[in-house]
């Protein structure tokens, strides 16, 4: 027997195949090929070999260590922690890479921000990028691994916490979220309450699980309210700002346009702000505008926006924590936990105008 031996991936040079790709090559499951890097005792020598072999012939530069002490992959990376995510940009990003940040650094360890970008043929993922330097556990905000993707994880041993995902939670896996549903319910209520009856909404993507709990939010408000749900004055944009004025300016084209509209997030209420303006309606004399964040774009607004409080930074800090306890094997109280949101009325929304 030779003994489990660690390799560490040192650089992967651009154009070499992915791990995917080694595994193929090799004749194994893309599992094992995590394990030999992790130098795993539950490989046969002749597989760890030619494991190891494809990877040299694949152009990957290796460090071996035969004794598998300090130089193990999930040794060197122990101080460190991933966060995982679409992009960075915009103050949704930075806010929760703040609350991660604090609560890491805090322990004594750093935060690597690694991008969850569209790959091509013989590129990386994230997730391959994450088991190949040694990773111990991650932060994954706003991406949902896939079934491939968390049987690499699990057989590298990283332990994972999901933080607003897309899409449906998995069920295995902590997850943090915030209160989306009340928070469209309570958009929706409050310009009930001012007096409106024909409220616009634009939801986000339709795959997103936090934009479906949003306008069903909006829908049980109305309900609750005794208003009919028309499907007329409901759009879906893609959380951006151009999406948003494309949508904006279809349902104030209408014979009969909302008085209000329910953007789904602050920057999609900008959006409602610059197709309003392109129209001649003011704000919020002819129109009320409710987003969904609060970011600090909200009250830097003329007229400040209205809208629902997502504690982001606060939900960074809580998957931080969830994370750092896997990590130290403790077990979790639950596997979800959802933050409660908050409406915040500003001078975006008041009654409407019923003689315009």
């Amino acid at each position: 027997m030779i003994g489990p031996m660690s390799s560490k991936i040192r650089r992967r040079p651009p154009g070499a195949p992915t791990l995917s790709a080694i595994a193929e090559a090799a004749g194994v499951a893309l599992p094992t090929v995590s394990k030999v890097l992790n130098g795993r005792s539950d490989v046969s020598d002749s597989t760890r070999l030619r494991v190891t072999q494809m990877l040299r012939q694949g152009g990957y530069e290796l460090d071996d260590d035969v004794d598998g002490r300090s130089d193990h992959p999930q040794d060197a990376a122990g101080g460190l922690v991933d966060l995982v995510a679409p992009g960075i940009e915009g103050s949704w990003a930075t806010s929760m890479l703040a609350g991660v940040e604090e609560v890491v650094s805090r322990a004594g360890r750093d935060v690597v921000v690694t991008l969850a970008r569209e790959t091509g043929p013989g590129e990386a993922s994230w997730a391959d990028r994450l088991v190949a330097r040694g990773c111990r556990g991650a932060v994954l905000a706003l991406v949902t691994p896939t079934r491939a993707q968390r049987r690499l994880l699990a057989a590298a041993n990283v332990e994972l916490v999901m933080l607003d995902p897309g899409a449906e939670p998995v069920t295995d896996l902590a997850t943090v979220g915030a209160t989306n549903w009340s928070g469209g319910y309570s958009a929706t209520e409050y310009l009930v309450s001012l007096g409106h009856r024909r409220i616009g909404i634009i939801g986000g993507l339709p795959i997103h699980l936090y934009s479906k709990a949003r306008l069903d939010g909006y829908r049980s408000a109305l309900s609750a309210a005794g208003i009919a749900w028309n499907p007329d004055l409901v759009r879906e944009a893609d959380w951006t700002r151009a999406g948003a004025f494309d949508a904006a300016t279809d349902l104030l084209a209408q014979a009969q346009p909302p008085t209000a509209i329910f953007a789904c997030s602050d920057r999609m209420a900008l959006g409602v702000y610059e197709a309003a303006a392109s129209v001649g309606l003011s704000i919020p004399g002819q129109l009320s505008v409710v987003g969904f964040d609060d970011l600090p774009e909200a009250r830097w607004l003329s007229p400040a926006l209205t809208t629902v409080r997502q504690p982001v930074r606060e939900m960074g800090r809580t998957a931080a924590t969830m994370l750092l306890r896997l990590l130290n094997g403790e077990e979790l109280e639950t596997q979800r936990l959802e933050l409660a949101t908050v409406l915040m009325p500003r001078a975006s929304a008041t009654p409407p105008d019923l003689g315009q």
